[in-house]
């Protein structure tokens, strides 16, 4: 994974990938059915389009997604939380 396109692949899918494990906490915390598959499928779907990179990948790669899964966190507590809230 030489090119800025493929780091920005890579950031974005570990971004996408830990904020769906963010909401599913949130959405298992609040018992929130429909929030819990779908974030379930999502996690799965995506974790399938990382593995091969980050396996493969070299320090610098593992860093990029580790950076997007870390801010993915943070966006996905947010996210389900106001989703939480909207869908009371």
């Amino acid at each position: 994974m030489n090119n800025l396109k493929d780091k920005i692949k890579l950031f974005s899918t570990a971004f996408l990938q830990v904020t769906f494990v963010a909401m599913s906490s949130v959405s298992i915390i609040h018992n929130n059915l429909p929030l819990i598959g779908i974030t379930g499928f999502a996690i799965s779907y995506i974790w399938t389009l990382n593995v091969k990179r980050v396996a493969f990948g070299n320090n610098r790669d593992r860093f990029i997604y580790a950076t997007g899964a870390m801010l993915g966190t943070y966006f996905g507590y947010f996210i389900a939380n106001k989703l939480v809230l909207w869908l009371k």
